[in-house]
């Protein structure tokens, strides 16, 4: 088991998370408060940019194959380096929906 420190940007918070255990469990364990709604990797409620670093998400179903190197989904996402994330941005995908969605409603 080898261990990595987390650091979210803009809020001055670290953790240290192994590679077999998920980001999300480790912030809930912690006290730090990151979204989340089903922990499956579908709702991308937890969804943060990795600005520096890498991580492995198999069942992140929620994201595309591009977008999983840009993004972790924290109840998916396992460190296997050192990390920088800035939580609460979202893939283009979810962004472009939650744009098409407000554009019908306009409708």
């Amino acid at each position: 088991m080898t261990e990595y420190t987390v650091e979210f940007v803009g809020t001055g918070e670290s953790i240290t998370v192994s590679d077999k255990e998920t980001i999300l469990s480790r912030c809930i364990e912690e006290g730090i408060a990151q979204e989340y709604s089903c922990r499956v990797g579908m709702c991308l409620a937890c969804s943060a940019e990795i600005l520096d670093g890498e991580v492995t998400q198999p069942a992140a179903r929620g994201l595309t194959d591009e977008e999983r190197e840009r993004y972790a989904l924290t109840c998916m996402a396992r460190p296997q380096s050192d990390l920088t994330l800035d939580r609460g941005k979202y893939p283009p995908s979810i962004e472009d929906e939650a744009g098409a969605d407000a554009a019908a409603a306009d409708d």
